[in-house]
Formats: structure tokens, C-alpha cells, sequence
């Protein structure tokens, strides 16, 4: 066995690394079978989550603001829409299934759904260490094959040093992380938009700020700048973005399918070339676009504010942020002009880069465990159709991905969309059931 440190316990069957939404729907999607499995048959497991609690982009829960996907598409109702862990059942135990269905609404708020993630995920909290960050996976070697891993975690708060936890299979959900321009950095007066809610609410008691600069196009940008601007109503807002205007997502019927679980399918088996084009025709259904609704307010706003003659919120488009000046007292934002070039400095007391998000690298986040994963021509970890990792002959253990599987799984890989259904089918490959088809 690589590494020093023994494990604490007996090996369990699933470690998930990361306890967001997808391991969250993992360990339900666990939980159901286990209730039905024959003796013997069951798979346990733990989870570990570097968050000191449950929580799901909790900087950006502002109020208003609704989900982008169904609710019919939450942690279970694709696979099984009798599932006790379901948005209806949810809404049912909390008494207000009647109200919801009165306001006639197929997408709650992103407040309401975040309560419903955190209603199932008391339900799983005994198989959780939060605050626990994974630093290592460790092979297992018995007879020259890797049999299991051992899954190192550490709690700066713990006393006791790292914990060690024996996996026959992990599944790696740790998310995506904050993105910034290169150069970009962040400070007391300079965010990325996952910390909005809590940065804002930090600010003193009796703090008046006179400006912000929103760095972004898409829907996280625009929903940055139409709350500084509502909330506060002395504030000039400047919206710094390169497109000419704020892009409509296109959430209409027929492009929708592109998130369908048969979709999966359609995309896994695609040559290289098929893939690129379905990515490239459909981007505008999740990166750098915004919903139709919002971009006509934050029109209405503009237009209003220029009857009226006095311009709080300030579009630059076509424009970049060249420089960013961040002292005691304010930032100063050089912003260029891009088809003259002309530079202006923005004077704010706060500058938000709405820069969207980026996926962890795979082979960082296995520690030693990650030179076991095969990879393609371009770098990238190849996948199984059951989102099982390929790995070396001679590795026995699983290694399982939620989350960066764009390049092998589609658009939906990194999405609530067919999160149900996909851990149906990791937990299939984990009980041993036949291999979904492959290419």
C-alpha cells in the first residue's frame, strides 16, 4: 500500500469527493438502492465536502431570482417520480404543494430550491464530513492491481490531523471554480460574483457605496448588476462587457432536447467532429447568454433613466478592462473601447468579475491516484459512457466523474438537467449491472 497513514475504518463501497448537488443526488440514488437490493447487495458509503456546510452557490441567492431548469428536473424525478426525495415531496412535507401549484410556476426560486437541497441533504448527514478538504487519493496495491484508494482529508480545525478513508470507488464532484481574466486579482474592494451576498453583506452598517463595475455578459453578470443597481439606489452601475449587447439564452422547446437524458447518448457515440459541432450550435443555451426577461428590464432601466436624465446604470459595451487600480479608498477601472481603442477610468468603490466558472482538473484533484487516468490526444481524461474514468489495466478501483464530462457527455454534464438520471447510471456501473452501450 502507497502512503503512511492507516485508514480509520473498514473500506466502504463509494467515497464522493465533493457533497454539492450531483453527490447529493448520488447518495440518494445510493439510499433507493440500497432499500431494494437483496441482502449483501447494498454499497456503502461517505462523502467529504470542504464546505463547513451544505451550500450551492449561496453568494448568488438573491432574492427574485429563479432557477434556469424545471423543477421537475431536480435531484430524482427523471429516474423516479415517486421518489420520497422529490421538489413535489419536498413541497408536500413543508405544507405548500397547494400554493405552488395555485402559482403556477415551473421554476422556483433559486432560494426555494436551495432550501429543498438542503431539506435532502439533512437527510444524508451522518455520511458527510463538511469542512473536510480532500488533499490525496492514494493507491491500494494488492498483487500488483490498485483494489481500492485511500482517501485523505484534512479539517484545519481537527486536532487530529488528516483522516484516511479506504474507497473500492470514488466519485469526484468537486464542482466548478471561480474564473478571472488573466492578470485579475481579488481583494477587500475587488470580487468574483460567488462572493456577492456575503461580501455585500460584510460591508459596514453604515456604508453608502457611490459605484460598482460588473466585469461580464452572461446571466450571473446581469443578475449582479440588476441587484446593485436595485439595491443600492445611489449607486452608478457600470456593466463592462466585449459583446455588443447582453446575449437571450435560447430555452425554446426543440433546443431544449439537447439536455434530454437520450441526448447523452446521441452525443457519447458522436465522431470528434459532430461533437465540436453540437457544442458550437448550441453554446447559447448555457454559456454567456441571459434570459430574455431580464435583459429587457435591465433595457428598461437604461431607456428610463435617460428620460428621466440621470444614468445610474451604464452599459459599456464593446469594451474590456484593461487595468485595475484597487487602494484604501475605491478601484480605478481603465476601460478600453475596442474598436477605437479610447480609454476611460471608472471610478467605483467596487469592481465584480462576473467571469463564469471553470472545471477543476481531474488528474490534480486524485493526488497520486491521477497519473492512472488515460487521457485523449488533447489532454482530457477519457470517460466511459457510464462516467467511469479509464484507467490502466491493472487499476481494479473505480473512479467516476460528475461534472467535467462536457468533451465525452454533452452540454448536460455539468448541469441539474440530467443529474437523476445520471446517477442512476453510476450506480448501475457501481452495482455491477451490464455496461451501458460504448462507442
Amino acid at each position: 500500500m502507497a502512503g503512511s497513514n492507516p485508514p480509520e475504518t473498514a473500506a466502504v463501497d463509494v467515497v464522493g469527493i465533493g457533497f454539492g448537488p450531483s453527490n447529493l443526488a448520488l447518495a440518494v440514488a445510493l439510499a433507493e438502492h440500497n432499500a431494494g437490493a437483496p441482502d449483501g447487495k447494498t454499497l456503502s458509503s461517505r462523502y467529504f465536502e470542504k464546505q463547513p456546510a451544505f451550500g450551492w452557490h449561496r453568494g448568488m441567492l438573491i432574492d427574485d431570482t429563479t432557477m434556469q431548469v424545471s423543477f421537475l428536473k431536480d435531484l430524482v424525478t427523471l429516474r423516479d417520480p415517486t421518489s420520497e426525495f422529490s421538489f413535489l415531496a419536498y413541497l408536500h412535507r413543508h405544507d405548500r404543494l397547494v400554493d405552488f401549484i395555485n402559482h403556477k410556476m415551473l421554476y422556483p426560486s433559486r432560494a426555494e430550491f436551495h432550501h429543498y437541497l438542503e431539506w435532502v441533504a439533512a437527510h444524508f448527514e451522518p455520511l458527510v464530513s463538511y469542512g473536510s478538504e480532500v488533499v490525496d487519493v492514494r493507491p491500494v496495491e494488492e498483487d500488483g492491481a490498485v483494489t481500492a484508494f485511500d482517501v485523505v482529508a484534512r479539517d484545519p480545525g481537527s486536532p487530529d490531523g488528516p483522516v484516511v478513508c479506504r474507497a473500492r470507488n470514488i466519485v469526484l464532484a468537486g464542482g466548478l471554480r471561480p474564473h478571472l481574466p488573466p492578470q485579475a486579482e481579488t481583494g477587500e474592494r475587488v470580487w468574483h460574483n460567488h462572493e456577492l451576498l456575503g461580501r455585500l453583506d460584510a460591508l459596514p452598517a453604515d456604508a453608502d457605496p457611490r459605484g460598482f463595475v460588473v466585469v461580464g455578459a452572461g446571466q450571473s453578470a446581469a443578475e449582479t448588476v440588476e441587484y446593485l443597481h436595485r439595491r443600492f439606489t445611489g449607486a452608478t452601475v457600470h456593466a463592462v462587457f466585449s459583446r455588443y449587447g447582453y446575449a437571450p439564452a435560447d430555452d425554446s422547446s426543440f433546443v431544449n432536447r439537447i439536455f434530454d437524458p437520450e441526448a447523452v447518448d446521441h452525443f457519447y457515440t458522436a465522431p470528434e467532429d459532430v461533437k465540436r459541432m453540437m457544442l458550437d450550435y448550441h453554446r447559447s443555451t448555457n454559456y454567456s447568454v441571459v434570459d430574455l426577461d431580464l435583459i429587457d428590464e435591465l433595457y428598461r432601466r437604461v431607456y428610463q433613466e435617460k428620460v428621466h436624465g440621470r444614468q445610474r446604470l451604464q452599459v459599456h459595451h464593446l469594451s474590456r478592462v484593461a487595468d485595475v487600480t484597487a487602494g484604501p479608498d475605491g478601484v480605478r477601472a481603465t476601460v478600453e473601447f475596442l474598436p477605437t481603442g479610447e480609454r476611460t477610468v471608472l471610478a467605483a468603490d467596487h469592481l465584480v468579475y462576473a467571469t463564469g466558472y471553470r472545471p477543476a482538473a481531474v488528474t490534480g484533484a486524485l493526488g497520486a491516484s491521477g497519473a492512472y487516468c488515460r487521457t485523449d490526444a488533447d489532454g482530457r481524461v477519457r470517460v466511459r459512457r457510464d462516467y467511469r474514468v479509464e484507467t490502466d489495466e491493472h487499476v481494479r478501483a473505480g473512479i467516476y466523474l460528475q461534472g467535467p464530462t462536457e468533451h465525452t457527455h454533452g452540454l448536460a454534464s455539468s448541469l441539474l438537467s440530467n443529474t437523476a438520471v445520471r446517477v442512476g447510471e453510476i450506480v448501475r456501473s457501481l452495482a455491477g449491472a451490464p455496461a451501458l452501450t460504448e462507442v
